[in-house]
């Protein structure tokens, strides 16, 4: 099957401009306000818990919510939209700005980098400072070394004296 004819057809489709209009769910503390994508100005509301707005009859208002799940629908004559809320609450979260955010983000990392940098200077005193660990190499060509300083207590086994080890037999494990 050839998908080339099916391309307009396709693009006709995602080019198609459905305009969803979505609620619009604000919390603070234990409270929700529920905003209706509807404008008309009599709107009815279906589902538990709630009131509306004695001001804007658009919001629904659900006062010390326990965040359990609500199905609440707003409607207009003939149009209704339906939304499924299952929002998490709490009673003593802090609500924070973004500016606030931003400057705890802000301090943390210029903390961060004064440590660093205290490191930095106070390991830096300690190179030219004796350690236990070896000298290290000088970089650059290896130089020829002497030959090490023969140790009297092993030498080498010269032909002229195998018999002096003849009687050394080895044992069998």
């Amino acid at each position: 099957m050839r998908l080339e004819p099916s391309w307009p057809l396709l693009g006709l489709l995602l080019c198609a401009d459905e305009t969803q209009e979505e609620f619009l769910v604000e919390i603070s503390g234990t409270t929700v306000t529920i905003t209706c994508p509807l404008t008309s100005d009599s709107i009815n509301w279906e589902g538990n818990g709630g009131t509306t707005d004695t001001d804007d009859m658009r919001k629904y208002i659900l006062e010390d919510h326990d965040s359990s799940p609500v199905y609440l629908s707003c409607s207009s004559g003939s149009e209704k939209h339906e939304l499924y809320l299952n929002a998490r609450v709490c009673a003593n979260c802090a609500e924070l700005d973004t500016l606030t955010v931003t400057g705890i983000i802000a301090a943390d990392l210029l903390i961060t980098l004064g440590v660093l940098i205290l490191v930095y200077y106070f390991s830096r005193d300690r190179k030219g400072r004796a350690s236990t660990s070896p000298a290290p190499r000088p970089r650059g060509q290896k130089t020829q070394r002497p030959p090490p300083v023969p140790n009297p207590d092993y030498e080498p086994i010269r032909k002229g004296q195998r018999e002096v080890y003849a009687g050394l037999e080895s044992r069998g494990f």
